[in-house]
């Protein structure tokens, strides 16, 4: 029989994967994509592709690797997705900072520390600079609205309020 009359080898049937492909695809995808949910979809969603694509399996490559190549490019397909929209998560800070007070004294102490050196140095400031900063927060830091309410030009706000905060670093880190 002449080599080019051979048939080819029968094509595998996706529907039908043994255990072991199974187990060494599903093992591949749960290494790459750590949320179980996620890596059982992506599990599914390769089975689907090698299905649908089965005419293009030409027996170059074993089935399994060319499942995982399957698998692979579903993984960076879902990453990208992941990644281009934002994680929307809740943040409740008064929470967070009581449990964190809570259990850390030394910065409870410290927090109230800095919270009197500021005080502190707010009170030293030049009072047209913290009359500024008072009017700043008073309008919600807009500094046009700072500069109607105390009848000054913005830049004068601008001014003030950047060696005001400037004084108030100095004092407070030290």
């Amino acid at each position: 029989m002449d080599h080019l009359d051979e048939a080819p080898p029968p094509a595998p049937d996706i529907l039908d994967l043994s255990a072991d492909l199974q187990k060494k695809l599903k093992a591949f995808i749960h290494k790459r994509v750590l949320n179980p949910e996620d890596a059982e979809d992506i599990f599914q969603l390769t089975c689907l592709e090698a299905w649908r694509s089965q005419t293009r399996f030409n027996g170059q490559a074993t089935l399994s690797t060319w499942m995982c190549g399957i698998a692979q490019n579903l993984i960076r397909n879902h990453f990208r997705r992941l990644y281009a929209r934002p994680v929307h998560c809740e943040f409740d800070e008064m929470l967070c900072h009581e449990q964190d007070c809570s259990r850390d004294l030394y910065g409870q102490f410290e927090t109230h520390r800095r919270l009197e050196r500021t005080l502190v140095a707010l009170n030293r400031l030049p009072s047209e600079m913290r009359d500024t900063l008072y009017a700043s927060v008073h309008s919600g830091g807009s500094y046009r609205d700072t500069a109607s309410a105390l009848e000054i030009p913005i830049g004068t706000v601008r001014s003030r309020i950047s060696r005001a905060r400037e004084q108030l670093k100095l004092a407070t880190h030290c």
